[in-house]
């Protein structure tokens, strides 16, 4: 299974992540291009979107806020985050029980 948006490192698994701000409620949206698209309701605002995004991904994955570093993308929609600890095919397993279609192109 090719998933481009996600990449197994020494440290955890690597999330490239599109983040779309002011959404009406923070959910997995799908995928575009290369990445996951997840909306958020914080405003892209004093790291605000950024701070909503790191425990939306603590909480799917049930890890503590503290093991959700952003890698990349601090100031741009495209992020990438490090889920420190955590087995890429853990992730896997939880977005397919999200029920959503996560292959390329889905969105």
């Amino acid at each position: 299974m090719n998933l481009p948006y996600l990449r197994q490192t020494p440290d955890g698994t690597e999330l490239r992540l599109l983040i779309q701000p002011k959404a009406s409620r923070s959910k997995l949206v799908g995928v575009q291009g290369d990445a996951l698209k997840l909306a958020l309701t914080a405003p892209p605002v004093d790291g605000a979107a950024n701070k909503a995004c790191g425990v939306f991904l603590a909480k799917l994955v049930g890890v503590p806020k503290g093991s959700v570093q952003l890698v990349a993308g601090a100031t741009s929609r495209h992020k990438r985050f490090l889920l420190e600890g955590v087995r890429l095919d853990h992730v896997v397993r939880i977005l397919t029980a999200e029920g959503l279609d996560f292959t390329a192109g889905s969105h």
